[in-house]
C-alpha cells in the first residue's frame, strides 16, 4: 500500500462513521463524487470490497467492518495529534463539546461553564443533555459528565460538582392511605416512582446508610421517568414515593405539596464524574476545562465558588 493512502483511509473511516458518502463529504468538505472516487480507488488498491452500495444506502461488508474496527482508533489518534499540534501554536480555542445529564446544569454545570466561557472567550461551548452512554471515540464529544461512570474501560474520569443530598418524598394523602415507611426496606411495599438512566431498564437504585456502611434498595416502580421534575409531579399527585435530589424537592416540601420520609437513613449521592478518552493528544481547550474542574471548590450548596 502506498504511504499516500492515509487520506483514503480517513475518507473510508468517515463514510463508515457517518453512514454514507454525502454525510462524509460534508464533514470532509469535499464533493460527494470525490469521496466516492476515493473509496473506489482504495478498494481497487486493496483488492477487496469494503462497502455494499445501493441507491438508498451504504453498508460495510464483513471485511469492511473488521477494517473499520482496526483503523478507527489509529485515525482518531492521528487526527487528535494533528489537532493538538495546531492548537499548541495558538490560544485556547475551538469548540468544547460536552454531554451531560439534564440535572447537572442547574446543580453546577451552568455556573462552571459560565466561568470557563469568561476565562476563555475564544472557545465555543456545546452541551448535549442526555443520560445515555456516549462513545467518545466516534461521537465527536470531548467529555461526558455522568452521575455514574458509564464510559468504556479505556477512558479516564475525574470527580466534578458537589456531593448531592437525596430525599424520598410523597404526598401527604398518599402517606395517610398507605402509611409512612419507617425503614428503608419498607419502600419495597410501596408504590414507587423511579428515575431511569436514559432507558427504562437502567433504574437508579435508592441509596441508604446504616451503622456498618451504605447499601442500596431497588424497589419495583409504578412509574419510571428520566426527568426528576416529572418524578416530583407524579409524587405530588399521590402516585407513590419518589427518590430525588433534595435541592429540587425543597420547594415542594416548603409548600407542603410533598412530605420527606426516611431522611435520617439516606446516603448522599457520589459526585458526578467527568469522563474523557485519553490524556494523549488532548486539546488545549479540554485540558483547560479539566484544570478548572480539578481546582474549583464547592460550598455547602451546589453553586461553584
Amino acid at each position: 500500500m502506498s504511504r499516500n493512502s492515509f487520506g483514503d483511509i480517513r475518507v473510508f473511516v468517515e463514510v463508515a462513521r457517518r453512514g454514507g458518502f454525502r454525510a462524509a463529504a460534508e464533514h470532509l468538505q469535499q464533493a460527494p463524487a470525490t469521496v466516492s472516487e476515493a473509496i473506489q480507488r482504495f478498494e481497487d488498491q486493496l483488492g477487496v470490497r469494503l462497502f455494499e452500495r445501493s441507491t438508498r444506502s451504504v453498508a460495510l461488508t464483513p471485511i469492511g467492518e473488521q477494517f473499520y474496527a482496526r483503523s478507527l482508533p489509529a485515525v482518531s489518534d492521528i487526527e487528535g495529534a494533528l489537532s493538538a499540534l495546531d492548537e499548541e501554536k495558538d490560544e485556547v480555542s475551538g469548540t468544547l463539546r460536552l454531554s451531560a445529564p439534564y440535572s447537572a446544569g442547574p446543580f453546577f454545570l451552568d455556573d462552571l461553564l459560565a466561568r470557563f466561557a469568561i476565562a476563555y472567550p475564544s472557545v465555543a461551548i456545546e452541551v448535549i443533555y442526555d443520560d445515555r452512554k456516549v462513545d467518545l471515540l466516534t461521537s465527536g464529544i470531548d467529555a461526558a459528565i455522568r452521575s455514574q461512570t458509564l464510559m468504556a474501560p479505556d477512558t479516564h474520569a475525574v470527580p466534578v460538582g458537589p456531593e448531592l443530598k437525596m430525599a424520598i418524598v410523597a404526598a401527604r394523602g398518599y402517606l395517610d392511605t398507605r402509611g409512612t415507611p419507617q425503614h428503608p426496606h419498607d419502600v419495597l411495599d410501596h408504590d414507587t416512582i423511579c428515575y431511569a438512566f436514559g432507558r427504562g431498564d437502567r433504574l437508579a437504585p435508592w441509596g441508604f446508610t446504616r451503622a456498618n456502611g451504605a447499601f442500596v434498595v431497588q424497589p419495583k416502580p409504578r412509574l419510571i421517568a428520566n426527568d426528576m421534575r416529572s418524578l416530583l409531579h407524579y409524587a405530588a399527585q399521590g402516585l407513590g414515593l419518589a427518590y430525588v435530589y433534595a435541592e429540587i424537592a425543597a420547594p415542594y416540601i416548603a409548600k407542603n405539596d410533598l412530605v420527606e420520609v426516611l431522611g435520617s437513613h439516606l446516603a448522599p449521592m457520589p459526585r458526578y464524574s467527568l469522563n474523557y478518552q485519553s490524556k494523549r493528544h488532548m486539546t488545549r481547550r479540554l485540558r483547560a476545562f479539566l484544570d478548572l474542574v480539578k481546582n474549583v471548590s464547592y460550598s455547602s450548596g451546589t453553586n461553584v465558588s
